[in-house]
C-alpha cells in the first residue's frame, strides 16, 4: 500500500513538474505579446485588451477596450483552436482587425502562450500533455 501511495505522490509531483515547464515556456513565448496586452490582476486595456479570461470569452467584449468592427461581429467565442488560427493569421482569422501584428508560425509556440493564458482563467487550468 505504501509503495502504490509513494508511486502516485511522485507521477503527481512529475506532472506538476512538466505542468510548471508548460507555464514558464509559455510566459517566455507571451514577451512577443506584452507590448500591446496585458494579463494578471492589475492588466489594464493598453494597445490591446486584457487577456484574463479569454478562452470562453465572446471577441470585442471586454469593457472599455474600442474593438473594430471586424472583431466585434465575428462571431467568435474564443476556444483554443480559435485562438491558435487567430495567433498563427490574425488577418486571415478575423479580416478587418485592427491587431497589427502579423501571425506566429510556430505552433508549439502558440500553444505554450495558449497554456500560459489559461493561468488567467476564472476556471480551472487545463493543460495538454
Amino acid at each position: 500500500m505504501k509503495v502504490i501511495v509513494l508511486a502516485t505522490l511522485l507521477f503527481a509531483a512529475g506532472i506538476g513538474q512538466v505542468s510548471a515547464q508548460m507555464m514558464a515556456r509559455g510566459e517566455v513565448k507571451f514577451n512577443a505579446c506584452k507590448a500591446c496586452h496585458q494579463v494578471g490582476d492589475n492588466a489594464k486595456n493598453t494597445i490591446g485588451p486584457t487577456l484574463n479570461g479569454l478562452i470562453g470569452r465572446k471577441a470585442g467584449s471586454v469593457e472599455g477596450y474600442n474593438y473594430s468592427e471586424a472583431m466585434k461581429n465575428s462571431g467568435i467565442t474564443w476556444t483554443e483552436m480559435d485562438l491558435a488560427e487567430y495567433i498563427f493569421d490574425p488577418k486571415a482569422k478575423v479580416p478587418g482587425n485592427k491587431m497589427a501584428f502579423t501571425g506566429l508560425k510556430d505552433k508549439q509556440a502558440a500553444s505554450d502562450i495558449i497554456d500560459y493564458l489559461h493561468t488567467f482563467d476564472k476556471a480551472p487550468v487545463k493543460l495538454r500533455q
